[in-house]
């Protein structure tokens, strides 16, 4: 299928299957779908949507993307387990185009211990697996389970037996981030020169961070002759994550003159992607990382200042604005109407789908009366606010007071409606935050625990937005709030009824599964 010729290299994302199994809180249905119509715009050429034999929610992610989203192939991974086939086979059915990825490990560590198989047994396995992949899709991908540290000889007997099973993709993970780049370059190498049937396959990586190689593991597979590489944005994944695809792709693009390879990604809609898997997965992105990092493209020495100024690319080897990175425009204020808005916002790349400009307006007014001048950023971070909430969201916050004293202790007022009920309470605490959250704890009378909470400014100045990321543990779940306000008291509650609401919807969901269960039954 391939030749190390060819100078495409297909680009795989698993952030919402590898990066997703990361976070300490679970992604909602519609926090899914939302980071899939922004990978499937990055460009990525096969998009792993989740592993639907693993939960009924899982499943329902996956089936609602597949249903949903066209243009990358649709992938589901599976173990090499019947049911998980079957799965994955439902789940993607009404794809255009669906990928079943399934795996089993291969390495004699794993065999003894996890297994407790032989070599020939868990071939034997995957290849039956494969088999019954091949009746839902011709697209099958089999994944050589901790491939870095399997003997070659055992991995290309894997290898030759799961491509003459039907497998049109071979991923050769690095699980445990464990080899170093010549080391898995001859991997590569020893399977394209050792297994006969090599070339009716696509060869694929899949390269784990742990020892910070990721990405150098990756572009060394592609010069022994990998034409997959499997990553997230962000680099986001297990234990240190995964291979980052954002790097992949601009050292491709920016490097041609060594790799001379190119993949499909638009360049440009990578900072908007990695800004919206930091915010929805809460995940902040570190200053000094490449590419996507707040200080990937900011100069403090005098004399790389001076070098810029004169000329860019003294010190830039790549562009901000290639990646999507704008200047930040002010000069939008309270007059400014509709249209200029909406103009403001294609010119930004948002589609008239991504918002509703009724509701997005009156909160752009609310925020430009108080603000002044309103930033780009400002309005992006009211089309990312909105996109959090749903129509049948069961809470709402309508009105917040707070009081402070000298001593610090503070009491809040919160009146939330509640399934259209309106409720009100006042309560202190050490802080108009604590306070608040006291009121909110006393009217939905059931326990919820902070986990975890972060403020960070969306902007610069003094009357920048405020965002406040929670995670709370709720009727024994962990979930992912997020409240943006210029007031970071309205925005850390804000937080907390978006637990409230993800909270309810989890419920629903598992009400209706059970019923349907009963009724089967």
């Amino acid at each position: 299928m391939t030749t190390a010729t060819d100078d495409r290299i297909w680009i795989f994302d698993t952030t919402l299957r590898d990066g997703e199994q990361a976070l300490r809180a679970s992604l909602s249905k519609k926090q899914k779908i939302q980071l899939a119509e922004a990978i499937s715009r990055l460009g990525v050429d096969v998009m792993e949507l989740g592993f639907p034999a693993s939960s009924p929610g899982d499943f329902d992610a996956v089936q609602a993307i597949a249903n949903s989203i066209k243009g990358p192939v649709m992938c589901g991974l599976a173990r090499a387990v019947a049911s998980d086939i079957h799965a994955c086979g439902e789940a993607l059915k009404a794809a255009e185009r669906k990928r079943i990825h399934t795996f089993i490990a291969s390495s004699p560590l794993h065999l003894q211990y996890k297994l407790r198989k032989t070599l020939a047994e868990a071939t034997a396995q995957a290849v039956a697996s494969i088999q019954l992949a091949r009746n839902y899709t011709d697209d099958v991908e089999f994944s050589c389970e901790d491939a870095g540290r399997t003997p070659i000889d055992d991995l290309c007997y894997m290898v030759e037996h799961a491509i003459s099973a039907g497998a049109t993709t071979i991923n050769i993970p690095d699980t445990v981030g464990y080899t170093v780049p010549t080391e898995f370059a001859h991997i590569i190498s020893q399977l394209k020169n050792k297994v006969p049937n090599i070339d009716q396959a696509r060869i694929s990586v899949h390269c784990h961070n742990d020892l910070g190689l990721a990405v150098a593991n990756s572009l060394a597979a592609i010069a022994a002759g990998a034409r997959q590489i499997e990553g997230t944005v962000n680099g986001i994944g297990e234990r240190a994550g995964n291979c980052a695809l954002e790097e992949i792709a601009m050292i491709l693009a920016t490097r041609a003159d060594s790799f001379n390879y190119r993949t499909q990604i638009n360049a440009k809609e990578i900072y908007r992607t990695s800004q919206l898997v930091s915010h929805i997965c809460n995940m902040p992105i570190q200053p000094n990382k490449a590419i996507v990092g707040s200080n990937a493209f900011a100069h403090s020495s005098g004399i790389h200042q001076d070098g810029v100024l004169k000329a860019q690319n003294t010190y830039e080897i790549i562009t901000p604005e290639s990646i999507g990175m704008r200047a930040n425009q002010f000069n939008l204020t309270s007059r400014s109407g509709k249209h200029v808005i909406k103009h403001r916002l294609t010119e930004l790349g948002y589609r008239d789908q991504d918002y509703d400009l009724q509701q997005l307006y009156a909160s752009y007014i609310k925020l430009a009366d108080k603000k002044g001048q309103v930033f780009d950023y400002d309005l992006e971070a009211l089309v990312f606010e909105q996109s959090l909430q749903e129509q049948d969201d069961p809470y709402s916050l309508s009105q917040l007071t707070t009081q402070t004293d000298s001593s610090g202790q503070a009491s809040a007022t919160v009146q939330l409606t509640c399934h259209g009920q309106a409720r009100s309470y006042t309560a202190t605490g050490n802080g108009p935050v604590d306070a608040s959250y006291n009121a909110l704890q006393s009217i939905i009378e059931q326990p919820l625990e902070i986990v975890s909470y972060q403020l960070s400014a969306k902007g610069s100045g003094a009357d920048a937005l405020g965002q406040v990321d929670i995670t709370a543990s709720y009727a024994g779940q962990q979930i992912h709030g997020i409240g943006l306000a210029t007031d970071i008291v309205k925005a850390s509650a804000k937080a907390y009824v978006h637990v409230l609401n993800t909270a309810a919807r989890a419920a629903q969901v598992r009400a209706l599964k059970q019923h349907l269960q009963e009724q089967a039954s």
